[in-house]
């Protein structure tokens, strides 16, 4: 399975401006900008979008562990906080905090932590940040 996006920025970093797309129609020409980023503009940007991608990826990652354990959930609300900072290298994303409400009947403590303790382990985007990246560069004349 592969699923693509894609970008357009036009103009300098604090001027310019962006457009993201999916393959899926979800995101069609949705704008981007360093104020979208950076400050409170109207828009996305792409630490939100890892932020809504990581919270829908843990979701269904622990109504898995969950069906495992013979549970089935009425209900998980998550929320994905995403932490972008200046270090030495560069803006960089250290941290990621996921907050999980539940409804799961017959589901003990134990069984709810466990559960969510493995789809935080297990969830592909938890682990994205340590994904092989390939890069293919063209530049247009």
């Amino acid at each position: 399975m592969k699923r693509n996006a894609s970008a357009e920025w036009r103009g300098g970093l604090k001027d310019g401006r962006g457009t993201i797309s999916t393959d899926s129609g979800v995101l069609e020409n949705t704008q981007y900008s360093f104020s979208t980023r950076f400050e409170d503009g109207q828009g996305t940007n792409p630490e939100e979008l890892i932020a809504a991608a990581h919270a829908g990826c843990f979701s269904m990652a622990l109504s898995g562990q969950l069906g495992n354990a013979g549970l089935v959930a009425e209900s998980i609300k998550t929320t994905a906080g995403v932490k972008l900072e200046k270090t030495d290298a560069g803006f960089t994303i250290t941290e990621v905090h996921l907050s999980v409400a539940a409804r799961v009947p017959g589901a003990s403590q134990e069984q709810f932590e466990t559960a969510a303790n493995n789809a935080k382990a297990g969830c592909p985007v938890s682990r994205v940040l340590n994904a092989k990246i390939t890069l293919e560069a063209r530049l247009e004349s």
